[in-house]
């Protein structure tokens, strides 16, 4: 499973020393949440949002007996395995990867068979504040702009609809706020007059261009809001509004494009590994000690002689890191992953055109699940090596102990507990 890191530059700590065998040693977020979260919680740095209560319950209790514990044993030999219901929550690091698998198994069937690129809009530090007063106006602006200055431009060079994936990132290594979006932008699409599939064959881009027509988009955007009264701020006038505008036109509206790759299962493959991600990776924590946490992070300011980005740690008290962290949980039925032009639910792609690559894309959660655990432990969890079986599931075991009740381990045969078997199960997901 994905295990996380965190640190920072207040730490009053020395930067640990680890061994080789350390850097291994993986930790969960939810160890260091059940250790300070309640005592956090009586003395906040900044106010708790309902959805940050609720992201937190969530990782505390993934992968434990109180959200369910499904038991297999091998038809042949009797051998038992448990396998742990998880929390599903999109902040949850122990879910993401999972949910990654499936997202990318789901996108290269409605995909384009074509090259794709990789780019990145970034806006600047600057809007911040105005970010955080305006989350929901401002990530619906940032997404959408950033979609139609690539639609837009493919469109009027190249007289093709293209197809577009976006997700949303709020934050940097450090996870400090860094307001962002991944593309997967096809790289041609459907002739506006033929209706034929078409590939770009160009791959030089005007990037001055393009940079300030996302820059256009945005802000005309932030006016409308603004004109409108939907912006939370603390201008005192239009015209104190627009010098802010004029301020952040100097700064840094970046755009990143990566050269094209050749199939969609590529770049998903490629993109999936940090975009569809949680904010913190459980892999990157190194040391959690007492009240302090440590993760490594990519220091992009410091790059060796190849170029490549230094990997460094930070340390950081819980009370520091707590909120650090927090600030980056989704909003309450926000759509962190959105879909535009020819990838839109709505649009329809001719079953020709779309990607095949051989593969058996019918698989169920399960077998994924089963890929996942033999690619990260080298063995499935659901297969008896002994009688070269599948093994068969039996029941679902419930933690039915209050919060309070839970300082020990699950024992079935000591805590209350409840027990369903696969049919009760179905009827209470249905119920759901």
């Amino acid at each position: 499973m994905a295990d996380s890191h965190i640190h920072s530059e207040e730490c009053k700590c020395k930067q640990a020393k680890h061994s080789p065998w350390q850097s291994e040693k993986k930790y969960r977020l939810a160890d260091f949440f059940n250790i300070h979260w309640d005592e956090y919680c009586k003395h906040p740095t900044e106010f708790i949002e309902p959805e940050q209560y609720k992201a937190v319950n969530a990782i505390r209790t993934c992968q434990t007996a109180v959200l369910g514990i499904d038991v297999y044993a091998c038809p042949e030999c009797g051998e038992i395995v448990e396998k742990y219901h998880t929390c599903k929550n999109r902040f949850c690091p122990s879910c993401s990867w999972f949910d990654t698998l499936k997202w990318a198994e789901r996108q290269t069937r409605m995909m384009m068979g074509i090259k794709h690129r990789h780019a990145i809009f970034t806006i600047p530090h600057d809007l911040h504040a105005l970010v955080k007063a305006n989350k929901k106006e401002i990530y619906n602006a940032l997404m959408r702009t950033s979609a139609d200055t690539f639609k837009d431009w493919i469109r009027h060079k190249f007289g093709l609809e293209c197809g577009i994936i976006l997700v949303l990132h709020t934050y940097g290594e450090k996870k400090e706020m860094h307001n962002h979006v991944h593309m997967i932008v096809s790289w041609g699409g459907i002739d506006v007059k033929t209706g034929k599939l078409r590939e770009i064959h160009q791959e030089f881009v005007k990037f001055d261009f393009l940079k300030d027509k996302f820059r256009c988009k945005f802000e005309d955007e932030l006016i409308r809001l603004f004109d409108e009264g939907k912006l939370d701020h603390k201008f005192s006038s239009r015209c104190e509004f627009m010098q802010f505008i004029k301020h952040i036109n100097r700064h840094g509206w970046i755009i990143h494009l990566e050269p094209p790759m050749n199939s969609p299962e590529e770049v998903i493959k490629y993109i999936g590994r940090y975009s569809k991600r949680a904010c913190l990776s459980e892999y990157k924590i190194t040391n959690i000690e007492d009240e302090y946490i440590t993760f490594k992070y990519k220091d992009n300011k410091d790059r060796d002689k190849n170029k490549k980005a230094k990997e460094k740690e930070l340390c950081l008290h819980y009370t520091k890191f707590f909120p650090l962290l927090l600030q980056h949980v989704p909003l309450p039925y926000f759509r962190l992953v959105r879909y535009y032009g020819k990838y839109h639910p709505k649009s329809k792609i001719p079953e020709e055109y779309l990607y095949n690559s051989g593969e058996n894309h019918g698989q169920n959660h399960e077998l994924i699940w089963s890929e996942h655990q033999l690619e990260e432990t080298g063995t499935n969890p659901l297969f008896c090596t002994t009688c070269n079986c599948e093994r068969e599931y039996c029941y679902t075991v419930f933690d039915l102990r209050t919060r309070n009740e839970r300082t020990r381990k699950f024992d079935i045969n000591k805590h209350k507990h409840l027990i369903i078997n696969n049919e009760q199960l179905i009827n209470m997901k249905n119920a759901a």
